[in-house]
């Protein structure tokens, strides 16, 4: 299973004995999946199997999903409640007769919920079915071309990522191999310290001098964070490699990388060192950036 990017299109359309039916979803970021169903009315009935239908192939993101009928050819012809109008005619006369309102005119009267309807092409439960059955359907190539445009960008996301991942593997070598964290380095620092200490004729245990001595020497050893770096890193690549909806994993992931650079960036004894970290923080935000577009 490849990854997916939470962000696409997709629009399908479909014909059922004069009606023109259309989809048309678009998919955003979001921390869970949800759904906003736009139907036009009279069609609330599909709102449960479209939701099920978008539940089946997504895990996360912000789908909006619209579907529009019109009806073509003779069936567009409007029909006319004309015993309702009569009603609203007989009204608006009263009104004007009585109050003075001003008089109603036709289109006016037309444009009232419930005088004007287009003609209802489903005269049966067998004629219902069938045409639920087409729009369910249009539904579905809809969704597959979604899915096929998410995992498009899914695929150039994993590239991306992959490059990140690579970033912090070299710069975690870097301060691995970095001069500053030689043994005989780190004693010459030590020695440069205690000697500048000495300098000042103040009193010093020796015993206590020894204890903090190896107390910063402990304090600035970063090999816990590297190593952890480099496990941090083999987990993202194989989250790449095994696909799916890994997003929050990688998350995770990603706050990970952040603390350990923090970590090296606060132990680090060295400008050297310190110019690494702070190359890495930035790499690691490019990464989580990016790991949010993730399903």
């Amino acid at each position: 299973m490849g990854l997916q990017s939470m962000t696409g299109f997709g629009r399908a359309t479909a014909d059922h004995k004069g009606a023109a039916i259309a989809w048309e979803l678009k998919s955003v970021n979001g921390k869970a999946l949800e759904v906003r169903l736009r139907l036009p009315p009279g069609f609330e009935r599909l709102e449960q199997s479209a939701r099920q239908a978008i539940q089946k192939r997504f895990s996360r993101g912000n789908i909006q999903a619209g579907l529009s009928i019109s009806r073509v050819g003779a069936q567009a012809q409007p029909v006319v409640n004309e015993e309702f109008l009569r009603d609203l005619a007989e009204l608006a006369k009263r009104l004007e007769e009585q109050f003075g309102a001003a008089p109603a005119t036709a289109d006016g009267l037309l444009a009232l919920r419930g005088v004007l309807d287009a003609p209802d092409a489903v005269e049966d439960e067998d004629a219902r079915t069938a045409l639920d059955a087409t729009i369910l359907r249009a539904l579905d190539a809809a969704l597959a071309n979604l899915e096929e445009a998410r995992r498009d960008e899914g695929v150039a996301l994993g590239a991306l990522l992959q490059g990140h991942l690579g970033a912090i593997g070299a710069l975690t070598d870097r301060a691995e191999a970095d001069p500053s964290r030689d043994a005989a380095a780190i004693r010459a620092r030590l020695a440069e310290q205690v000697g500048l200490l000495l300098e000042t004729g103040a009193p010093l245990d020796e015993a206590r001098l020894h204890m903090e001595a190896a107390f910063l020497a402990t304090k600035a050893d970063i090999r816990e964070e590297i190593d952890r770096l480099h496990t941090h890193v083999a987990s993202g690549r194989a989250l790449l490699e095994a696909g799916g909806p890994v997003g929050r994993k990688l998350d995770f992931l990603s706050q990970e990388f952040n603390r350990e650079s923090n970590t090296l960036c606060s132990k680090s004894n060295a400008a050297s060192v310190t110019a690494i970290g702070l190359e890495l923080k930035s790499v690691v935000d490019q990464f989580r950036e990016q790991v949010q577009n993730l399903e």
